[in-house]
């Protein structure tokens, strides 16, 4: 029986929003496909039988299919699902907890029915411990059948094949067979082939991340296992092979040979590994690539492009089929750098229908106006920037430092003074731009005014702002290396 509820503090309670809870922004993640689906595994007596509760899901459903969302308060909930009885908070908040334990029952059920190798193990766990012997060989075989079935090799495999056999062996320890020959040697092997893909991935991530914090990971076995892989002759284990490589980048830089065997590894094995794994490998091989072009070789230049566009025409740059407008971004830049303007003019016009709908136009104009400034046709880049606000920061910095270029290519002083106290404004109005960010653009504009008031020829004047711009800290001043250029010809 529900209890009355009389004080007052009930009645606050009564009255507080959803929106913070954790039942709130857990279903508001689902489409309305998927809360059919949820719909249906509510209403299976199998896994609730608690009404109030599908009740309280269609409640939270119609406030998020709603184009005119209100507040979802406790006691308009309360009231919908339990008319004309008094609130009770305790109540409430069970029903939330209840639901909140079957949406997540409903997330487990949904991984296992897009994982039949890992449903296939749970039977055959299941088998053994109620020693139903005449479904141990189809339930063997359908696991194995299932992961070979598979197009992918990546870590997980050899994880799925592991288990797979351990779930075997145990079999045979409950039939206690031993005059059968044993699976021991292949359920060892796939243990090894995941645990060495698995170190060598997480290894790779920490090299990574190594540039960016002073922690110093202290990884157990990493020169073991990499001397084993090599004593081994592991390399015809796809995934072992390629992180292997990835990690031998980065402890070894210096070495391109690296880079150039990755590079062939992911011509040979790409379709082997799943999208997400895709995207990391791909990654590593570009980020490589800036490595070495922040190095200043220039033969990465072509490579960097050449990487890009096998990557691009195979499909591993799409997210649900989008491009992001940052790979559109990075493509172009690399095309103008190596001269390739028809090329990038082209990509613009045959790519830009792939950009997510809400960035296409700031994404094609920005794009467009690079490749102007790159062909030095300064009037179509200051048609294309001069009236343009960006929604997003990024550009906005970028095309704000393209259009205060172009003014002082054509020698227009008077609007590039405008520009550069207008850019300043921006700045300092931006306060949601991080420091980081903010400062190198704020070094440019003063760099760049005092440049605009050199006198051409004027060798000291030249001399001490060069100097100025070279006791900077790397990194602490947007587009130097266009500054440096334009000092060298005013000498």
């Amino acid at each position: 029986m529900v209890k009355p509820v009389s004080n007052q503090k009930s009645i606050k309670k009564a009255a507080i929003g959803m929106e913070n809870s954790k039942l709130y922004s857990t279903l508001k993640t689902f489409d309305k496909y998927e809360q059919n689906r949820i719909r249906k595994f509510l209403k299976s007596p199998y896994f609730n039988k608690n009404e109030a509760l599908v009740k309280l899901f269609e409640l939270f459903c119609a406030h998020f299919n709603s184009s005119r969302q209100k507040s979802l308060l406790k006691n308009s909930l309360w009231e919908k699902v339990y008319p004309g009885q008094p609130y009770d908070d305790v109540l409430f908040r069970k029903n939330c907890s209840d639901l909140l334990k079957l949406i997540e029952n409903y997330l487990v059920q949904q991984s296992l029915e897009q994982d039949p190798v890992q449903r296939q193990i749970l039977l055959m766990d299941a088998l053994k411990h109620r020693k139903i012997s005449t479904l141990y060989n189809s339930a063997v075989r359908t696991a194995r059948k299932l992961a070979d079935g598979s197009p992918f090799r990546s870590y997980r495999y050899y994880h799925q094949q592991y288990k797979i056999e351990k779930a075997y062996f145990e079999l045979f320890e409950v039939e206690k067979d031993r005059t059968a020959k044993y699976n021991v040697e292949e359920m060892l092997n796939n243990l090894d082939w995941f645990y060495i893909a698995e170190k060598l991935r997480y290894s790779s991530i920490i090299y990574t991340q190594q540039r960016f914090i002073s922690h110093n990971y202290n990884i157990l076995l990493l020169e073991e296992i990499l001397q084993s892989v090599q004593k081994n002759n592991l390399f015809s284990i796809p995934t072992i092979a390629v992180y292997y490589t990835i990690l031998q980048t980065q402890r070894e830089p210096e070495n391109t040979e690296h880079y150039f065997i990755l590079r062939d590894l992911i011509e040979s094995h790409g379709n082997k590994f799943s999208k997400e794994e895709s995207e990391f490998i791909h990654q590593a091989a570009l980020n490589y690539c800036i490595y070495k072009l922040n190095q200043g070789s220039l033969q990465f230049h072509e490579e960097y492009f050449k990487l890009f566009v096998w990557l691009l025409e195979r499909g591993f740059l799409y997210t649900n089929g989008e491009l992001s407008p940052w790979h559109f971004r990075n493509i172009i830049v690399i095309a103008l750098r190596i001269g390739k303007y028809t090329w990038t003019e082209n990509f613009i016009k045959e790519y830009s229908k792939y950009l997510p709908e809400s960035m296409r136009d700031n994404a094609v104009s920005f794009n467009t106006a690079q490749l102007y400034f790159s062909q030095k046709k300064w009037d179509k880049v200051i048609e294309l920037l001069r009236e343009v606000e960006y929604e997003d920061f990024t550009y906005n910095l970028n095309s704000k430092t393209m259009l205060l270029s172009t003014y002082y290519e054509i020698d227009e002083i008077e609007p590039l003074f405008s520009l550069l106290d207008s850019f300043r404004t921006y700045l300092n109005r931006h306060k949601n731009i991080p420091a980081a960010r903010r400062t190198p653009y704020m070094n440019l504009i003063r760099f760049t005014k005092k440049l605009a008031r050199i006198i051409p020829g004027d060798k000291a004047a030249v001399e001490k702002l060069r100097k100025e711009l070279d006791e900077m800290p790397t990194g602490s001043v947007a587009n130097s290396k266009w500054l440096n250029e334009k000092l060298a010809e005013l000498e």
